[in-house]
């Protein structure tokens, strides 16, 4: 594996999948004597993934129906 010009490695796909590593995850470098760790960030300075889809669909609705409503539609 090779840095790039401007400090980039790709990791591999399979350490990806086993770790979660999955896209606008945050991650964090520690130097541990003569080599760096990475690992998922223990407090990422923005939403996490999950939290900004939920924020970003929320009040998204056109209509207000009450739950009643909403479960008769999904049920037919």
């Amino acid at each position: 594996m090779r840095i790039t010009s401007k400090g980039q490695v790709t990791i591999p796909i399979e350490i990806r999948h086993k770790l979660g590593l999955l896209p606008d995850t945050e991650v964090e470098f520690v130097i541990d004597r003569d080599a760096v760790r990475l690992r998922k960030a223990t407090q990422p300075t923005r939403l996490s993934r999950g939290k900004a889809l939920v924020d970003h669909m929320r009040a998204k609705a056109t209509r207000r129906i009450t739950t009643d409503q909403i479960m008769r539609l999904t049920r037919g």
